[in-house]
């Protein structure tokens, strides 16, 4: 397991809402009966909370330009970490272009994929580990290793704190707040040993230590464990009923299929052109957003 304050990013999650429909989202947006959009005293006080904070703070989503408030956040967010500290995970939706200007004064860094293209693939995080691996010796050490928390992020949601983007994720969908840690000053210096709680009520019901098949982004699809699929029944899940899943065989195999051939530069900036945009790759291996004028730059 990885220090929380040794990662590139940690992320405030404004919103559920989405416009796409994706295979494994990691944020299990289709999976809620209505979205859920953060109020502005708690993205203030998650805002707060990363000061100090001296690698990127992300806004993320779902959708987060779909936000009501995206604006009024934008502005706040500007008031305590620079720029050149921020980032947004966004598909630039339709009917937003006007913000493009306001982006690029916000963010010195953007994460944008629209998962259009066939050639993106997500695991399958709601297969959960206990239901695959029954040597419990083994799971523990798949989840020590996982590769999600080690090279993702931490978040910020409603319900709090959280070591893992993705037991934030479930936190959220499954309205557990017990194991959340208050959003304070410095509460990303925690280490390991402090996520012990988190770890045990979150990490079983998750898919994303064990070496399983992926699945292309744009087939809608979510690939379910038996006992995590009664658990999204429970909830009443709108892609459950609507038939989008598949029950996973629960056999491990390496998945050997490049998982990044979409990340090139022409893909990204036909899509930010949109926005008035245009994104050059920076030093973090993420893009930085120019406003687009006549004669060059801004």
């Amino acid at each position: 397991m990885k220090p929380i304050r040794d990662n590139d990013t940690i992320q405030i999650e404004i919103t559920s809402f989405c416009p796409k429909n994706c295979s494994n989202c990691t944020r299990f947006c289709h999976h809620y009966k209505k979205p859920w959009f953060m109020s502005l005293d708690d993205f203030k006080r998650a805002v707060d909370s990363m000061v100090g904070f001296k690698s990127m703070t992300g806004i993320m989503g779902g959708e987060p330009i779909l936000h009501p408030q995206f604006e009024e956040f934008c502005k706040y967010l500007n008031t305590k970490i620079p720029p050149e500290q921020c980032g947004i995970w966004t598909c630039f939706p339709a009917g937003k272009e006007h913000l493009g200007s306001l982006i690029a004064d916000t963010f010195g860094h953007v994460f944008l994929n629209d998962h259009s293209r066939a050639d993106i693939l997500h695991a399958p995080f709601l297969v959960s580990i206990d239901e695959v691996v029954k040597d419990k010796g083994d799971m523990w050490y798949m989840v020590d290793y996982c590769w999600a928390q080690r090279s993702w992020s931490a978040s910020i949601n409603p319900n709090g704190a959280w070591f893992c983007e993705i037991a934030a994720s479930m936190a959220m969908l499954f309205d557990i707040k017990e194991t959340a840690w208050p959003v304070e000053p410095l509460w990303w210096t925690r280490v390991p040993m402090d996520y012990v709680e988190q770890i045990k009520r979150f990490c079983p019901m998750c898919g994303g230590a064990v070496p399983l098949k992926w699945r292309y982004s744009p087939e809608t699809v979510d690939d379910v464990s038996p006992l995590m699929l009664e658990r999204l029944k429970a909830i009443d899940s709108p892609k459950i009923k609507r038939g989008e899943f598949e029950i996973h065989d629960l056999q491990m195999c390496q998945e050997n299929r490049q998982k990044a051939t979409y990340k090139d530069n022409n893909y990204r900036n036909d899509i930010a052109a949109r926005y008035g945009l245009f994104l050059v790759i920076n030093q973090k291996g993420f893009w930085t957003p120019f406003k687009k004028v006549v004669g060059g730059l801004k």
